[in-house]
């Protein structure tokens, strides 16, 4: 199969770009799932060690990817402690 592959982009060489771009964005739409996976608070892995990891998070931790107007370092925490 790859063989074909580079026998085509060899003939047509307008489809490298597309492959470029194709590839690029497979490979950054995995590495935001990996990140949503590893690092997402609404994510448990281990369910014996840590069952409540949102629990643990102090309330000037930044989890989220992108932040519009929100400075994380001058949160206060309005809830009880479990």
């Amino acid at each position: 199969m790859l063989a074909t592959v580079g026998k085509q982009l060899r003939t047509h060489p307008a489809l490298i770009p597309l492959f470029v771009f194709i590839g690029g964005g497979c490979t950054m739409c995995m590495a935001y799932l990996a990140r949503l996976g590893l690092r997402s608070p609404d994510v448990c892995w281990d369910k014996t060690n840590n069952p409540e990891p949102w629990n643990k998070m102090a309330p000037t931790q930044q989890y989220k990817f992108y932040r519009v107007n929100l400075d994380y370092s001058k949160l206060k925490k309005e809830g009880p402690d479990f």
